[in-house]
């Protein structure tokens, strides 16, 4: 209802949680959002029940990550519903547009949680954006307006935010995690292997740092033993292990500074703990005010036009031909 697209993660949730989501998610609003799974970590009977919930429920699109399934976009295509599909690089990106997703979401290193690639997202966006003929979304630290104006730039549609949402107070993240993001500079996040549990090999995740991730580089026996996957959480009655992927939720106790604290590099830019509705209404706020002060550079010499007054984006004025209306 804030005006963002949302998405429902259900990675790995049983077909009756995801079924009583999608009705919690539409007693609210009746605006459009997806389901997001992951072939990749999902055991396949489970994904195709998981499926056959999000086109029998008809919800508007199915969000995909990590490689690319061909046969699964292909299954939800058919069954009219839209496929989103994250990425992390460009190979990905035009298989993924290929076999027939409607929507790249082009996911930088700087992102938080689960990052499937090794470039920075400045660096890939343009090259996904040039590559496919759908359209492209931004994630990987963008959290403010100014970062917007500057996915707009690079050739993207809109961006993805992960980091700036968890930061919120509808947000089911346990307290102690937001609190860590909202504390967190940019170079307090690890991007590391170490929690992967149900994940395939070699599937890092950016988290933010804490004695898990201390431990993972210290020589010294007495750290090295806090590797060891012994449950250190629960959550609902289900135990949560030390190297699990499960990050606090508002329902989680045990030792929450253990687990994973996902969290992109934009933290460093995350200062408070809003509403959804008026951290959607900053970023659109500040994108608005940046292109209106772009424009007016591109008018009056350098030394006249106004500054910023918030550190943030500044676009030559040469990417500006290609910001029309509709961008706004």
């Amino acid at each position: 209802m804030a005006g963002g697209y949302g998405s429902l993660g259900m990675v790995r949730e049983p077909p009756d949680l995801i079924a009583a989501e999608i009705d919690a998610v539409r007693a609210h609003t009746d605006r459009n959002f997806s389901v997001n799974v992951i072939p990749a970590a999902t055991d396949r009977k489970l994904l195709e029940e998981q499926l056959a919930v999000c086109f029998d429920k008809q919800v508007h699109a199915v969000s995909l990550f990590w490689d690319v399934d061909r046969e699964v976009v292909e299954l939800v295509k058919s069954r009219g519903l839209l496929v989103l599909h994250q990425v992390g690089s460009v190979e990905q990106a035009e298989k993924a547009a290929d076999a027939g997703a409607d929507v790249i979401v082009a996911q930088g290193f700087e992102a938080g949680g689960h990052v499937h690639g090794n470039t920075t997202s400045l660096a890939l966006l343009p090259r996904v954006a040039n590559a496919v003929d759908v359209p492209v979304v931004a994630s990987g630290g963008f959290a403010t307006g100014e970062s917007l104006v500057a996915a707009w730039a690079l050739g993207a549609s809109g961006i993805q935010c992960g980091t700036a949402l968890l930061a919120t107070k509808e947000s089911f993240a346990h307290d102690y995690h937001k609190e860590r993001v909202v504390e967190a500079r940019e170079e307090d996040t690890v991007h590391t292997e170490i929690f992967g549990v149900n994940w395939p090999p070699h599937s890092p995740v950016r988290v933010l740092e804490n004695s898990v991730t201390r431990a993972e580089t210290d020589p010294t026996p007495e750290t090295r033993g806090l590797l060891e996957a012994e449950a250190i959480a629960t959550d609902a009655g289900r135990p949560i292990l030390r190297t699990s992927t499960d990050s606090p939720l508002r329902t989680t106790s045990g030792d929450l500074e253990a687990l994973a604290l996902f969290a992109g590099q934009c933290a460093g830019q995350i200062e408070d703990l809003p509403s959804v509705a008026q951290r959607i209404e900053t970023i659109v706020a500040e994108a608005e005010r940046t292109l209106r002060m772009l424009r007016m550079e591109e008018d009056v010499a350098p030394e006249q036009a106004p500054q910023p007054t918030t550190g943030g984006f500044a676009s030559p004025p040469c990417y500006l031909h290609e910001l029309d209306d509709a961008d706004e």
